[in-house]
């Protein structure tokens, strides 16, 4: 076949348009390449009138339901999959687990062009002539693309290369137009990091008190290009990824639990967030992982490795885990029974209970690795390394065990303060509880303040987001963390007031959420100045029940209650729902403003332990 002409590439590229002539002819019925979105639809629609049946759009069928018809047909099947915390091990088999982990930089530029990075733009908006390999272009470094990919890697304890250079990687498929993706096999940025895993991260109950896994290396490369598959098998290309900034970090095979695989990905996803490296994690898309797998019989521990599978592109945690079972299973049964392990790519859909080949394994040879010797090494001095390392800021494992250790949060709580919108959560936290010390004065870290800090915890993770439920109206959906944790729709010193107050117990809990919507609602400060003028305004101010008061109405509530009285004789469980059923009566029976939940239990206690004895008697 005679070379193709620049121009004829050229349509080709842009427009999807090929000569008449030649093999690939084919290729346009079915994959028409576009640039404009206005142009896909017109390219499509002409392709499909001329060149393929008419094909029905198909049915889109929301993920909830497709897990849901999976299990319906596992269960009419009559298989029970074992749920994946009792599947973490099988006897006689060790399971070992290598991860490679790829997430988009967050970055304004791309790699190698001055095209702004693109995500929700139109498709093939953002593409320079480098993007598509138009000849004559030629790739140029971004600079500022290599700060995040330093704070990733000293995140993730790395040590960084003060030399590193980019190698050519070849595979020919529509979304690489040059026939090539620039990345650094040979000579990474960053090598020999490690992640540390304790149980709080959700490891395996196998892995005991923790786990370390070594980072081999870190490397910069660059993304594909999005193909968006259509109706009759019909593909259009989206160029805005190319040339995306990617860091691609490759794992030790020490993961031997699928659940402690899961973990690991997760907190990389957190640890790159916190960095401010990766803002987009695996529910955008921005993180993919690949999975190696490989079996081996534990009853030589000396043996080598056995053969290895990698799973693609798994999109979600649940994924990395589910994929992780069915391919080592299906590994043992194929040795097993006596077979041999391809090396071979694999790969996994939602809702699956088995893996599926893809193609044969690639090795280095396949790819024809190569120095770039369009690009020059890139030098890292030890000076930007040293100043990033001291502005990283104290990261997610440091800020999770002086939470528990300060206030003695619960490790979920404090784990979902520090992920809640990316860091900025925690932020506003510890914003509101500098307020509230100040409200407090003087000896702010006595015990007796440590209620109202975790007060804060349980308000900043529960109360706010039961605003942003109610749906009234879409400017009442997002609460708008910012960066230096403050809050436009519920700005610190307003929270910060009203859990001083409901902390005091100057007002009830039932006002303090009415005082916290009305700030939502923005009526503080249009309708009133201050946390302060809405109480003495609306008179909320909370007048409790005196002693004696409390004591006549849980006489009155339980009156005509024998039978739940007659449990609290002779017991062998505190019944405490009952208990707690005679307080709910107080609080229905009395001025609910008036009545402090927690005084009314103690009071009813007491009466109990007063009249439990002569019913008894009296029965």
């Amino acid at each position: 076949m005679p070379r193709p002409r620049v121009a004829s590439l050229s349509r080709y590229l842009l427009y999807g348009q090929l000569s008449a002539r030649g093999c690939l002819r084919a290729q346009a019925r079915t994959i028409p390449i576009v640039v404009q979105l206005s142009q896909c639809r017109a390219a499509h629609a002409e392709t499909a009138s001329s060149h393929l049946d008419p094909a029905p759009m198909p049915h889109h069928v929301p993920l909830r339901k497709q897990l849901k018809d999976e299990a319906k047909k596992l269960k009419a099947s009559g298989k029970k999959k074992k749920k994946n915390i009792n599947n973490q091990v099988v006897d006689g088999w060790e399971l070992t687990v290598g991860i490679e982990i790829h997430a988009q930089l967050n970055t304004a530029k791309k790699l190698f062009s001055p095209a702004t990075t693109s995500f929700n733009d139109a498709p093939n908006s953002h593409v320079a002539y480098f993007d598509l390999a138009i000849p004559g272009s030629q790739p140029v470094f971004q600079k500022e693309t290599l700060i995040p990919a330093l704070r990733a890697a000293l995140a993730l304890d790395c040590n960084i290369q003060n030399v590193s250079r980019f190698d050519r990687k070849h595979y020919f498929h529509w979304d690489q137009p040059s026939g090539y993706q620039i990345t650094q096999y040979y000579e990474p940025f960053a090598r020999d990091g490690k992640i540390a895993l304790q149980p709080r991260d959700g490891i395996a109950a196998e892995d005991g008190e923790g786990i370390s896994v070594g980072i081999k290396q870190i490397q910069m490369e660059q993304d594909t290009a999005k193909t968006m598959a259509q109706p009759g098998n019909v593909h259009w290309v989206d160029f805005n990824r190319t040339g995306v900034p990617l860091i691609e970090i490759i794992t030790l095979p020490d993961i031997h639990h699928p659940a402690t695989a899961a973990a690991l990905v997760r907190k990389v996803q957190i640890l790159l967030n916190a960095a401010d490296a990766c803002v987009s994690g695996m529910e955008a898309g921005g993180l993919r992982a690949d999975i190696n797998v490989s079996v081996r019989r534990n009853d030589d521990p000396s043996a080598s490795l056995g053969q290895r599978t990698e799973i693609k592109n798994l999109s979600s945690l649940k994924a990395v885990e589910d994929a992780i079972i069915a391919e080592r299973d299906r590994q043992i049964a194929v040795l097993e029974s006596g077979g041999i392990i391809a090396s071979e790519t694999r790969g996994w859909s939602i809702g699956s209970t088995e893996t599926r080949r893809l193609r044969g394994k690639e090795g280095e040879v396949d790819y024809r690795y190569m120095p770039d010797p369009d690009l020059a090494p890139i030098i890292i001095g030890d000076d930007l390394v040293n100043h990033l390392r001291e502005s990283m800021g104290e990261l997610p494992d440091a800020e999770v065990e002086e939470l528990i250790r300060r206030f003695e949060l619960s490790t979920k709580d404090a784990q979902s303060l520090v992920a809640l919108d990316g860091g900025r959560r925690v932020e506003y936290f510890w914003n509101v509880v500098h307020l509230l010390a100040e409200r407090f004065g003087s000896d702010t870290n006595s015990p007796k303040y440590l209620s109202g800090y975790q007060l804060a915890a349980n308000w900043t993770l529960h109360e706010l987001d039961r605003l942003t439920s109610a749906r009234i109206d879409d400017d009442a959906l997002d609460l708008g963390f910012t960066e230096d944790g403050q809050c436009d729709r519920v700005p610190t010193r307003h929270l910060a007031d009203i859990l001083f107050y409901l902390h005091q117990r100057k007002i009830t809990a039932k006002i303090a959420k009415e005082l916290l919507w009305a700030v939502f609602r923005r009526r503080v400060p249009e309708d009133y100045l201050t946390i302060d003028a809405v109480i003495n305004q609306e008179d909320l101010w909370f007048k409790e029940l005196n002693e004696d008061e409390y004591i006549e109405l849980a006489r009155t509530a339980v009156e005509g209650q024998e039978d739940v009285v007659k449990q609290f004789v002779d017991y062998k469980h505190y019944p405490q729902g009952k208990l707690m059923f005679l307080v709910g009566r107080m609080i229905r029976l009395g001025a609910e403003e008036r009545i402090d939940p927690k005084e009314a239990e103690k009071v009813m206690k007491r009466v109990l332990e007063e009249i439990a004895p002569t019913i008894k008697n009296q029965s």
